[in-house]
């Protein structure tokens, strides 16, 4: 009875020491649920199509918990936590808080954080994606950044420090990962650098990041991966327009191993008919420039999406693409795999709530 008692003081104290603690700080439970059906061919090595209940489809379903404190003189303590969710499984997407596990400081001078975090070309890029980086469908980000047909760039990282800021219309970022190697400071370190200008209806962007891998002993080099993007969007009333350039080079570190040279493009529209219907069409493709005569695939997407707007926190969409290779190469819709066929088409249809 006596343990049950202190349990119980403790639990009543924890509660008003939290009371306190939100008295002068703000925090904030919010999330997002993404959920529908896609229908899609050449679903595995036999070419069978399939249907399935998927998680995602404008945007990966998350939750997360984020806030600020007050330190006075216009500075402020900030902190997040991110993890995915699996709506179709009602599993948990990979570690706990996979998006994001950051604290930091704001002020005047920007803004800086600590932890897990998207990296800042990540920030930057997804504002120039007609599709905002879907999972259903887009290819300006992958997620490993290492897909055997899109190449992409590293969307977050581990060990992460981060710098945003703000002068003007000139937006800029940086980050900074720790390789955490008792080979040396550069062995898995990354880098990233970001730009972007308001003018008018006009904004544009530039980025750069860089990757390295472990030294490998026998020849004393490492993995490079360098990736940089150009882009810009224009908005004018319900129109908007978007363009955008990447660039990837992996200069590998491993003897009679193979670098790779490839570009990707893509560009967008979307139209927005009346306050609550929104339609997007946007085109992707990858040109691989250093591959045998023959054996490139450079694929192509199309992608046509529906969004209707059922209230300000909750949509329905529907999205349609095809992918298509060249010289009987493997490709499919997913930002992140090669396919199983020399093209596929998709339909997804789905509902997302934000909260």
């Amino acid at each position: 009875m006596k343990k049950t008692s202190l349990t119980l003081a403790i639990m009543a104290l924890a509660a008003a020491a939290g009371g306190a603690a939100h008295a002068q700080s703000n925090v904030q439970v919010y999330g997002l649920l993404d959920v529908g059906m896609e229908s899609a061919n050449n679903k595995s090595a036999t070419g069978g199509s399939q249907t399935s209940v998927i998680s995602g489809g404008m945007n990966t379903s998350r939750w997360g918990l984020r806030g600020s404190e007050d330190l006075g003189g216009g500075l402020k303590a900030i902190f997040n936590l991110e993890g995915g969710i699996l709506m179709d499984t009602g599993a948990q997407d990979g570690v706990l808080f996979k998006r994001q596990a950051t604290v930091g400081l704001e002020g005047a001078f920007g803004r800086v954080v600590i932890g897990r975090s998207f990296s800042s070309v990540y920030d930057t890029v997804i504002a120039y994606d007609p599709m905002g980086f879907a999972p259903y469908y887009s290819w300006a980000t992958s997620g490993p950044a290492t897909g055997p047909s899109k190449y992409g760039f590293t969307t977050a990282y581990d060990n992460l420090i981060k710098y945003s800021g703000t002068v003007g219309d000139f937006k800029f970022g940086a980050n900074y990962a720790a390789g955490e190697q008792t080979t040396g400071a550069q062995d898995s370190a990354k880098y990233g650098f970001t730009g972007a200008y308001h003018l008018g209806a006009v904004n544009m962007m530039a980025t750069w990041e860089r990757n390295n891998g472990n030294t490998v002993p026998a020849t004393g080099n490492r993995d490079k991966n360098t990736v940089w993007h150009l882009g810009a969007n224009y908005e004018n009333g319900p129109l908007k327009l978007w363009g955008v350039v990447r660039d990837y080079k992996l200069v590998a570190g491993k003897a009679l191993t193979a670098d790779v040279d490839a570009t990707t493009t893509w560009a967008g529209i979307a139209y927005k008919t009346n306050e609550v219907t929104t339609l997007t069409g946007a085109v992707y493709h990858v040109n691989v420039k250093n591959v045998a005569a023959g054996k490139d695939a450079d694929p192509t997407m199309y992608v046509l999406r529906y969004r209707y707007a059922l209230s300000k926190r909750t949509d329905l969409h529907v999205s349609a693409a095809y992918a298509k290779a060249k010289n009987g190469q493997l490709t499919g819709l997913s930002r992140d795999d090669a396919g199983f066929g020399t093209s596929q088409h998709g339909l997804v249809v789905g509902m997302q709530h934000r909260f």
